[in-house]
């Protein structure tokens, strides 16, 4: 559970970081003063953390990294794009994370495990895909469109696919568990059974 929970706070944590460059960059149109601020605030997130006596993980180092780099890159062309490019390298970096067979099955409970772990590794394959695909679409909406094109769709598309992708996996282990379960022999569907502590055969 410690690998997906890094995951998805290095993903808040940088979209955090982005979405404060890019409010302070509409509002004063100012590039030094929003990428200042901007990188101010990723030194602070990773501040807290070692005040806090939390171990920072490697991609929470590359994040900073990252921000500090797009940030000066900004600096150095007056071009705000190098900022919100920088999200597609942490998708794209998670991706390769989650390629790994099999790794949403430590996430589950022991009778999914138990009943539907080639689901599991499908659905581990598809947030892969949702990875990689997020980190092309933010790569080519910051390329190619606007700023405030950039804010509207990527916070919508990244929250809206991830929702989908979420419901759609739990939905697709859960009926494929419940069918599995009930095709069992008797004394195999109880075992099972007894893994959740219930009667009913859901994952």
């Amino acid at each position: 559970m410690k690998s997906f929970l890094t995951a998805a706070r290095l993903l808040a944590l940088d979209l955090a970081s982005t979405l404060v460059f890019l409010v302070l960059f509409l509002l004063t149109h100012n590039t030094a003063l929003s990428v200042g601020l901007g990188i101010a605030f990723g030194v602070v997130q990773i501040g807290i953390q070692i005040a806090r006596g939390k171990r920072i993980d490697t991609m929470e180092w590359l994040s900073l990294f990252l921000v500090i780099t797009a940030g000066t890159a900004t600096l150095l062309t007056n071009d705000p794009r190098f900022v919100l490019f920088k999200p597609s390298v942490i998708y794209a970096i998670v991706g390769v994370v989650m390629l790994k067979p099999g790794w949403l099955n430590r996430y589950l409970p022991e009778i999914a495990q138990t009943v539907v772990p080639d689901v599991a590794v499908k659905v581990g394959y598809a947030w892969a895909a949702l990875m990689f695909t997020s980190a092309a679409a933010n790569a080519f909406v910051a390329l190619t469109c606007e700023i405030t094109t950039w804010a509207l769709v990527m916070p919508t598309f990244g929250i809206v696919s991830k929702i989908v992708l979420f419901l759609g996996g739990f939905a697709a282990m859960r009926l494929t568990a419940r069918r599995r379960i009930r095709a069992m022999p008797e004394a195999r569907r109880e075992a099972v059974l007894a893994l959740e502590g219930g009667p009913a055969p859901a994952v």
